[in-house]
């Protein structure tokens, strides 16, 4: 993976989230062949992570923590948040929920707020790594990165585990992020440019990084998930921001 350096730490308005600069880069998407499958009943079920595939990032902006509850409720008013905190992930938030708070974001800020796409995503997660998780593969190490179902019965503050190598708090657990693409069931034809592909099966869109709830087989940066943008809202469904660079 080549990747360059990153800057985080500024934000465009008092209530708006804190935004990391993602510099340009290249990665691996998807799983490989050489992992293993999430059950030995059914070695498919990685299919969907697959192929694996070379796409090059251009450098944008990324929320260094998921949208919090008092993030949302100063733009939109209120808080559907199961469970209430002000400095939790906002969650029980739909794709077009979402959508809804990056319109209004952009409005405020006169910059072009958005989901980020799900490579993009991805390569954010990672933080520079190969392995199956932001950190590397040894599962015991999720509990100083992550909120799972191993250390929590719902979400948590932002920012109390460890961040990534890119300065990324709870990419992986806390709650399942949205991002712009259309779900596909395959990386086959995907694009290699790092935007959103927004052909192929528009009703579902992807949520990423698992939640609260997930076990750690769930929780590798590859998991994928393709969901309803409209009805699909549950107490480990949230997103973050991105942006794009001036």
């Amino acid at each position: 993976m080549a990747v360059t350096d990153v800057t985080w730490g500024f934000t465009d308005c008092s209530v708006c989230p804190e935004m990391v600069i993602i510099k340009n880069g290249s990665f691996y998407m998807g799983s490989s062949d050489l992992d293993e499958p999430m059950s030995l009943a059914n070695p498919d079920l990685l299919a969907e992570e697959k192929p694996q595939h070379l796409v090059n990032i251009q450098a944008f902006a990324l929320g260094k923590f998921e949208v919090t509850q008092s993030e949302w409720n100063a733009l939109m008013g209120t808080d559907p948040s199961l469970k209430k905190g002000s400095t939790h992930p906002v969650e029980n938030i739909s794709w077009n929920d979402a959508q809804l708070y990056v319109k209004k974001l952009g409005q405020k800020t006169g910059k072009k707020y958005r989901l980020p796409s799900e490579a993009e995503w991805e390569y954010a997660a990672r933080g520079g790594s190969t392995s199956k998780y932001p950190w590397e593969d040894a599962v015991n190490q999720i509990d100083e990165y992550a909120w799972s179902k191993n250390n929590a019965t719902s979400t948590k503050a932002t920012g109390l585990k460890k961040s990534n190598q890119f300065g990324l708090h709870d990419m992986i657990g806390n709650v399942a992020e949205w991002t712009e693409d259309c779900w596909q069931s395959t990386y086959h034809d995907a694009p290699t440019d790092g935007s959103a592909w927004l052909s192929g099966n528009c009703s579902l869109r992807v949520l990423r990084g698992g939640a609260w709830g997930d076990d750690p087989q769930n929780l590798r940066v590859t998991v994928r998930d393709g969901t309803h943008p409209t009805y699909y809202r549950f107490s480990g469904s949230g997103f973050r921001v991105a942006r794009d660079l001036d």
